[in-house]
């Protein structure tokens, strides 16, 4: 091996660590936010895409659905906080992502369905289409179902109201 695969084989083991050390952080605060709701649940800790990733997950899901909220807003609420709690204890910016009770994982098999019929009328048409505003993390799912289609595809707009536009290639 030269040194440079070395290098690159430290790095990411360093930051697999690090990923690794963001989702135990989030999962003893989360804990600890369930105790005090007194809410069910187990966490389950992965890394995905490099970011750590931690979901709440419980048999009963109608006590983790008060944790979600309406259209997932308590959940968005949840995960910056989480952030937040990783960021005090290491002192470097998270991209952590929560999920729970698999809302994040249903949600994004819909709007990778969105993207993708997003797509096709914009191959079909050969126009662009303007989709409805969305949050930073439905716009990073449908950004990807467009690039899977082989179209190109930009956000405008000011949050709240931050949109995905679908371009012909």
């Amino acid at each position: 091996m030269t040194e440079g695969t070395i290098t690159t084989a430290a790095e990411g083991s360093d930051t697999l660590t690090r990923l690794e050390q963001e989702g135990e952080i989030a999962a003893d605060y989360l804990e600890g936010l369930l105790d005090i709701a007194d809410l069910d649940g187990d966490i389950d800790m992965d890394v995905e895409a490099d970011r750590a990733a931690v979901s709440i997950i419980s048999d009963s899901g109608r006590d983790l659905q008060k944790l979600v909220g309406r259209d997932g807003e308590v959940l968005e609420a949840l995960q910056e906080l989480t952030r937040l709690a990783v960021h005090r204890e290491t002192g470097d910016r998270s991209r952590l992502m929560l999920d729970i009770g698999g809302f994040r994982a249903k949600k994004r098999e819909v709007l990778a369905a969105l993207g993708a019929k997003a797509a096709d009328e914009v191959k079909s048409s050969g126009e662009p289409v303007k989709l409805e505003p969305m949050t930073p993390f439905e716009r990073k799912v449908v950004h990807d179902a467009i690039a899977a289609a082989g179209l190109r595809s930009e956000s405008e707009g000011e949050e709240p109201q931050r949109f995905v536009v679908v371009l012909p290639a």
